[in-house]
């Protein structure tokens, strides 16, 4: 169903791509947009390997909700390294593509674990307390998206294969 990639030599392995997708600081969400335009945003996230899903956090209302509610196929992208190398006219660089089916998440323990796990990740030396605090005083007003992973590609530059 997904296609291969066409330069396979520069294909990071499954661990090699989930790896870069945990240590990015931030992705690319790309949805189905009004009247058939994609809607791509920037936007913070965490990787759940154990759920096998992107956790997002959302207003509960707006443009990627209305995108999500009209179709939820989903592809979202990370850049994990991009070192420009002027001289050479390239950049050396690692980068992840994962496709899936997005979702607003509605159970509440789900909702509660995503948004407590993107707490750890952007405010790791934060307490449990001062998380939780957080997260309720933020609950009202916050939607929590799902991207179940049906597939993820990464890819490397040539320089780094072998390394």
């Amino acid at each position: 169903m997904f296609r291969k990639m066409r330069r396979n030599a520069q294909m990071m392995s499954d661990e090699e791509a989930k790896l870069a997708l945990r240590r990015a600081s931030h992705g690319t969400l790309a949805l189905s947009g009004d009247d058939g335009y994609p809607y791509s945003l920037p936007i913070s996230y965490v990787y759940s390997e154990e759920d096998g899903a992107v956790y997002f956090h959302s207003a509960l209302s707006g443009h990627k909700i209305d995108a999500v509610k009209n179709s939820d196929k989903a592809s979202f992208s990370v850049v994990a390294m991009d070192e420009v190398l002027p001289e050479e006219y390239t950049t050396v660089y690692k980068s992840v593509i994962v496709f899936g089916r997005i979702s607003i998440v509605s159970d509440e323990s789900e909702k509660h674990h995503a948004l407590i796990e993107i707490a750890k990740r952007y405010a790791p030396s934060e307490s449990r307390k001062s998380m939780e605090k957080a997260v309720s005083d933020f609950w009202p007003a916050v939607n929590v998206l799902k991207l179940s992973v049906e597939h993820i590609s990464g890819k490397k530059a040539k320089e780094l294969i072998g390394k």
